[in-house]
């Protein structure tokens, strides 16, 4: 793994952390900004999911590419849907018990870990693919950093472990990097569990977080979320030309 793909990841999982402090320290977010900004990270998601990481695991381990897609959708589900079906993007407003919070930490480490995956997978392939990758993950973890704090708050944890639950997300993220080189089953299929896992979290996590919503304002994210993957595959093909 290259020390650029470790960089990146770090970035990424530190917005983990900063969602998880605007929680604990009890700072003001703007919900309408936190709407948008799902809604935006999904259209981004879908968009990289299909059209880039998709394709690329396909086209890299043959057959097999599009089942080790599937098994990347379905463990998201196995894990943050059926395991800790509670779960949602965003603050929790209602009392869960413990073992509701745990679960879900549980779930969503499993996908930072592939986050991490993602990362460092996509930058082996090239560094444009790294950085589309890059982004589409960032976009969603201060959502995911501040959904988690506040089910630890909600379960009537202290204010330290909830943040301890948003540093444990991003830590997850950086083992992911840090392993894919290792374990040879991650690098050879890194690419195609990490278009599985983002294909969900994008279409089957965060659109619903919003579709039922009255009004423009959020579709319009959605695609303008697709839009600005175009412009940034764009710009990044221009600059390697």
């Amino acid at each position: 793994m290259t020390s650029e793909a470790l960089v990146y990841t770090a970035i990424a999982a530190s917005a983990n952390i900063i969602g998880a402090a605007a929680v604990v320290s009890r700072s003001r977010w703007s919900l309408r900004a936190l709407e948008t900004m799902v809604a935006l990270s999904a259209g981004f998601m879908v968009s990289v999911a299909l059209l880039d990481l998709a394709l690329e695991a396909i086209a890299t381990p043959g057959r097999h590419g599009g089942l080790i897609i599937l098994t990347g959708y379905l463990l998201v589900h196995l894990t943050q849907h059926t395991f800790a079906p509670h779960f949602h993007f965003g603050e929790e407003v209602h009392a869960v018990n413990r073992t509701v919070s745990l679960s879900a930490l549980a779930g969503l480490m499993l996908h930072t870990f592939v986050d991490g995956v993602a990362i460092a997978s996509g930058f082996e392939v090239s560094s444009g693919l790294g950085l589309l990758v890059f982004f589409a993950i960032l976009l969603h973890k201060l959502p995911e950093g501040l959904a988690i704090s506040s089910l630890f708050l909600a379960a009537g944890e202290s204010r330290r472990r909830a943040l301890g639950a948003g540093a444990a997300l991003a830590f997850a993220s950086i083992i992911g990097a840090l392993l894919t080189d290792q374990v040879p089953l991650l690098g050879k299929y890194g690419i195609a569990l990490s278009a599985g896992v983002t294909l969900y979290v994008g279409a089957s996590n965060l659109v619903p977080e919003f579709q039922g919503k009255s009004g423009w304002r959020l579709p319009a994210s959605f695609f303008a979320g697709c839009a600005l993957y175009y412009l940034m595959r764009a710009v990044i093909a221009t600059q390697r030309g």
